[in-house]
């Protein structure tokens, strides 16, 4: 999600800075023992999901291809090509496979802050 310049909540961590990021390709970070894949898409906007896939139960969901379904911005596995997006994490596209048992379909959306052009995340924010 972008979010407006604010001051980061104490209970977020600073990841980047916004020109660290190229846009269109995401990035793995480790933030509060948790991986997350953050993106900078072309229209500026920043977000981040849990850098898990659930389909396939590897970490590559940085490693995704970016997209958009209408407005929504999307992200699609490199694994198995579900397609999720990265406002709310909907799974959009199962291909006709299940997640792993104990995961949900849908992705968990981290809450982040630009502030000075600092990419702060926020996981007490997640969605």
């Amino acid at each position: 999600m972008t979010a407006a310049p604010d001051v980061a909540s104490s209970a977020a961590t600073l990841v980047c800075r916004v020109e660290d990021l190229t846009p269109d390709l995401g990035v793995a970070a480790l933030v509060g023992g948790e991986q997350v894949a953050i993106f900078l898409l072309g229209d500026g906007s920043v977000h981040c999901v849990q850098n898990l896939d659930p389909f396939s139960g590897a970490y590559v969901l940085s490693r995704g291809i970016t997209g958009s379904r209408g407005e929504v911005p999307t992200i699609a596995s490199p694994l198995y090509k579900q397609v999720f997006s990265l406002v709310d994490g909907t799974c959009l596209v199962t291909m006709d496979k299940s997640p792993k048992p104990g995961h949900a379909p849908d992705l968990v959306v981290h809450t982040v802050r630009l502030d000075n052009g600092a990419v702060w995340i926020d996981l007490a924010g997640d969605r």
